[in-house]
C-alpha cells in the first residue's frame, strides 16, 4: 500500500494523473463555495461565489512575484554556479 502511494507521488509516470486529481480538487473547492450561505456577509465582495478562492490564489501569486523580485534586486538570489 505504501509503495503505491510513494510511486504515485514520486514517479513522473503518474504526473498526469496527479495533475488531473489536483485540478479536480481545486474545481470541487470552488464549486463547494457556491453552496455556502452568504446572508451574513459584511462586504459586497464576500457575497461573490469563488471570491475566497480567487483572493487566495491572487495573494499567493503576488507573494511569489514580489519575493522573487526582491530576491533578485537585493542580491539574495545567486546564480546556480555562484560558489563554483
Amino acid at each position: 500500500m505504501i509503495k503505491r502511494v510513494v510511486d504515485f507521488f514520486g514517479d513522473e509516470e503518474w504526473a498526469r494523473q496527479r495533475r488531473r486529481l489536483f485540478y479536480l480538487a481545486l474545481v470541487l473547492i470552488v464549486a463547494a463555495d457556491f453552496l455556502v450561505s452568504r446572508e451574513h456577509a459584511e462586504y459586497l465582495w464576500e457575497r461573490l461565489p469563488g471570491w475566497s478562492a480567487a483572493y487566495g490564489f491572487g495573494s499567493c501569486v503576488l507573494l511569489i512575484v514580489v519575493s522573487k523580485f526582491l530576491g533578485h534586486r537585493t542580491g539574495l538570489m545567486r546564480r546556480e554556479d555562484y560558489y563554483d
